[in-house]
Formats: structure tokens, C-alpha cells, sequence
């Protein structure tokens, strides 16, 4: 198992700085979040120039947006930001997914569409892009939604086949899990909705719904968070040690909860739960 964690607080000097702190600490991932203008969080940065200062800060980490909607962003754009992210740090960005939360006006605040059948469409079509534009070969694109005339994006991202997407999915939902395991990473909640935490048990069926589709080497990852306590190392272990043992691939620490830079720097500092 590797263990990420969200930096949820902080100016952007901050940021970059608790990037490389984590980093030092032993942490396999650090991440930000991508939102527009969500009422009472304040500050908000844009993610892509924050994951550049997250980027140039480190040598060794994964980093990623926790997580992205494609469906309120240009999918070419996009595709041009994450590769140039993928060269900036030499192959080591990762792009988590979904639909996107509603509650932040960059949604219907600006008239982006915020019914949950159109946004999961945008999803399709905008990974089936990137994927596409990723590989520097030319390319043409006619969906509901997109049309691209033929163009090809150059340089492809560094990581090829492409950038590892990992995709938030409502377990057991059949269309949702489908979507995921068309890419290189699960998210998963609990179904349906109000969603939960998935359980051990949850995390041995989301296992070997993986082995029947992809087989026992195709590289997948199962992705989980929530948060563990910095100051007990042991307790930390063992709340995160039966979802590895299930099958669970990452930890991403994600103090969502009255975040502050003094406990994201002690829960950095801590180091992960291994």
C-alpha cells in the first residue's frame, strides 16, 4: 500500500512548502483538490498551478487534483495541462475524476450543466479525449457533446499508454464501477446514495471485481480515504491495516474537517501509517 495525503489548508507558499515536508516524511503522494468558489472555504487556488509548485518542491512523490470534473473543463485543455504537469515532473502526475459536487456555483453558478446524466456524459467523452490527445497522434473526436477536427497534441504525456486515471465510482453500481475499471484506478463509495466508507468487505469484492475484468497483472489501484490520528502511530496502523489486507492499494489522508496548517504539519510530520 502507498499513502497520500491532501494538503486541505494553507496559503500557496505553504503549500508547496508542506508538499516537500511530506515528501521528506516519507509519503508516496501528495494532492490538492480542484474547486471554484465553494462558500465558506477560503483560500482557493487553481489546482494545475498549484500542483506546478507541488511538482517543482519534489523528486520523488505522486500528485494529483482530489478530485477533478471534467465535465466544467475543456477536455483539450485539460489534456494540455496534465501532460505538461506529466513532463514537468518526470511521469509522476496521476488524474483522480468524477462528476463533480453541485454545491460549488462553478457548476450551475456559471450555467455549467448540473444534471447527473449530462455530467457523467461530459466524463465519458472528456476521458476518452485525453486518453487520445495524451498519445501525440492525430486524432478526430465526434461525440454528443465534443467535436474535435483532426489534431494531434504534442509532446505525448510522458507516461505512456497515458496518465493514470483513477475514477470515483459508486460501488456496486454497474455503469459507475464500469467506468473506472476502463481507466487505472477505483474511488469507491458506498451505494446508493447518501454514500459511505467502503468496508474491508466491500474492498475484497471491489478486488475481485477487478481480477475478473483486468486479470491478476494488469496495474490497478484501489483508492481510499479518510483520515488517522497523528499522534498515535499504533491506532493509525491498525484502522488502515485490514483495508490494505483486503486489497486496498492507497491511503490518501484527507483532513476535509476543519483543516489547519499546524495539524496538516503534525499529521505530515507523523509520516503515514505503514
Amino acid at each position: 500500500m502507498r499513502y497520500g495525503i491532501v494538503l486541505t489548508a494553507g496559503d500557496i507558499h505553504e503549500i508547496a512548502d508542506m508538499a516537500a515536508e511530506a515528501e521528506a516524511a516519507g509519503w508516496d503522494g501528495v494532492f490538492y483538490w480542484d474547486g471554484m468558489a465553494i462558500p465558506g472555504v477560503d483560500p482557493i487556488y487553481d489546482p494545475w498551478v498549484t500542483l506546478a509548485a507541488i511538482a517543482m518542491r519534489t523528486e520523488r512523490v505522486r500528485f494529483g487534483a482530489i478530485v477533478t470534473p471534467p465535465a466544467r473543463r475543456r477536455p483539450w485543455k485539460l489534456a494540455r495541462e496534465t501532460a505538461t504537469l506529466d513532463h514537468l515532473s518526470g511521469g509522476r502526475i496521476v488524474l483522480p475524476v468524477g462528476l463533480g459536487a453541485v454545491d460549488d456555483p462553478g457548476f450551475a453558478g456559471v450555467g455549467e450543466p448540473t444534471d447527473r446524466r449530462t455530467r457523467a456524459e461530459l466524463l465519458d467523452e472528456s476521458l476518452e479525449i485525453l486518453t487520445r490527445a495524451w498519445s501525440g497522434a492525430p486524432f478526430t473526436y465526434e461525440g454528443k457533446h465534443y467535436r474535435m477536427a483532426e489534431m494531434a497534441f504534442r509532446p505525448p504525456s510522458l507516461q505512456q499508454p497515458r496518465i493514470p486515471i483513477w475514477v470515483v465510482a459508486v460501488w456496486p453500481r454497474p455503469k459507475s464501477v464500469d467506468r473506472a475499471l476502463r481507466y487505472d484506478g477505483i474511488m469507491p463509495a458506498i451505494g446508493p446514495p447518501p454514500t459511505g466508507s467502503p468496508s474491508p468487505d466491500d474492498i475484497r469484492a471491489i478486488a475481485a471485481a477487478v481480477r475478473e475484468r483486468k486479470g491478476e497483472d494488469e496495474p490497478f489501484d484501489i483508492i481510499l480515504e479518510g483520515t488517522t490520528p497523528a499522534n498515535n502511530t499504533e491506532a493509525a496502523r491498525e484502522q488502515v491495516r485490514p483495508l490494505k489486507e483486503a486489497g486496498a492499494t492507497w491511503w490518501i489522508e484527507s483532513p476535509w474537517d476543519s483543516p489547519s496548517v499546524t495539524s496538516l504539519r503534525e499529521r505530515i510530520a507523523a509520516g503515514p501509517p505503514r
